[in-house]
């Protein structure tokens, strides 16, 4: 889409375009195109309408019914925070006595949206201009022009003197291809002005990639991993005096919450546990029950402050799988049983397997590289009871452990 196709989608008949396309889209794309020239549409616009339809479609998930209304492009929705998330950082800004927001890098406004609904103040920086339009729309569509308005421009230029706080996204797709860009310097704005916020702005919060380098979490920053029903989604970096420990990990129930929908309205339950991320767990013997850690706890280098409240203890030392004798309920870790601890031999577990007349297996890994699927279909799987297994390394040793859900 361009510029062009984006004014005709804001006019009457691009309205009703939209209006068609939702009617027709989430079947064969074929068949939709065809439906909507069938009315008179021009092809181009026709195009451009479907396009946004199948985009909203996808957008539910992360944004709940405000996506019906939003402009959206493939790269913009794939960076966009989700709604729980960006809701909950809202309000964190706002606790902390932000009320100007500088949004360097706004995107299709996700971040920025959310913000505005905890009532601050929010100027958004985009340097691609269909984005940038797209995102002055999206406001307009919440009824938060007011509040959150949006600028094409390089976002290193802004004036941060203007705002509080200032909370930037940068992107870490390559404009044009959208390949994921890895090396942090090449992202737009670039790693070193991102880092350098903090130092002109009290306030500063900056997402980055669930995977990024715990090096180049900055000295006195606060990092904080954040998983959405068990989906590890993004990492934050809060800087300044936003920074309260070293390291945290946040956990949002959205299935479980009542009400509420992916756009942040209503009450999400929210689990946290924070600590140093440079503690080691114990090792010892696998247990009678496993639990393996939520991805958000993994990744902040909590497991150690996990095991710590579980009584727990590593088999290995480089797997975050954690043993005890005892099951204690928590929320940062699911919890198995093991009625098995078995040496791989695939002989082995086939002739176990078959004698408990097992016929479903979910498969859980870490420190294997055994192939899931392929290891099912070797299995050769009959019966019908079902079963965990749980293909890991126990003091060194390749190992599988036959394990039963603890609810």
């Amino acid at each position: 889409m361009d510029l062009d196709q984006f004014a005709a989608l804001r006019t009457p008949e691009g309205s009703a375009a939209l209006a068609a396309a939702a009617r027709v889209a989430g079947g064969d794309p074929l068949t939709a195109a065809a439906a909507l020239r069938s009315t008179g549409l021009p092809a181009g616009l026709a195009s451009a309408a479907l396009t946004q339809a199948e985009l909203r479609r996808r957008a539910v998930g992360k944004f709940g019914p405000a996506a019906a209304g939003m402009f959206l492009t493939r790269a913009g929705l794939e960076q966009a925070t989700r709604g729980v998330v960006a809701a909950r950082r809202a309000e964190r800004l706002r606790a902390a006595g932000v009320r100007v927001l500088a949004d360097l890098g706004c995107g299709l406004g996700a971040d920025a949206l959310a913000a505005a609904r905890a009532g601050i103040r929010v100027y958004g920086v985009e340097a691609d201009p269909l984005t940038a339009a797209m995102a002055a729309a999206n406001a307009e569509a919440a009824g938060l022009a007011e509040l959150f308005t949006v600028e094409c421009g390089d976002a290193t230029a802004f004036d941060v003197d203007r705002v509080d706080g200032v909370f930037c996204d940068p992107a870490r797709r390559r404009a044009g291809t959208g390949r994921r860009i890895f090396d942090p310097n090449a992202y737009s704005p670039p790693w070193d002005f991102v880092v350098g916020l903090a130092e002109r702005v009290p306030h500063t919060v900056v997402k980055v990639a669930p995977g990024i380098d715990h090096a180049l979490v900055p000295a006195g920053a606060e990092a904080e991993w954040v998983s959405v029903d068990g989906d590890l989604v993004e990492a934050a970096l809060w800087c300044g005096e936003l920074a309260q420990v070293p390291r945290r990990a946040t956990l949002l129930r959205v299935r479980e919450g009542s009400p509420v929908d992916a756009s942040g309205s209503g009450r999400v339950p929210c689990c946290q546990l924070t600590g140093s991320g440079d503690a080691e767990a114990p090792v010892g013997p696998a247990r009678r029950f496993l639990y393996d850690p939520d991805p958000a706890v993994v990744r902040a280098h909590l497991v150690a402050e996990l095991a710590e409240t579980l009584g727990a203890t590593l088999a290995d030392p480089s797997i975050a799988y954690l043993y005890a004798d005892a099951p204690t309920p928590t929320p940062f870790a699911r919890c198995l049983e093991v009625t098995d601890v078995l040496p791989f031999s695939l002989k082995r577990l086939r002739a176990l397997l078959r004698e408990r007349r097992v016929g479903r297996v979910e498969i859980l890994k870490r420190g294997s590289a055994l192939e899931p699927e392929k290891l099912r279909r070797d299995l050769r799987l009959a019966g019908d009871e079902a079963a965990s297994l749980v293909l890991t390394r126990v003091a060194g040793a390749p190992t599988v452990l036959v394990c039963q859900p603890v609810g």
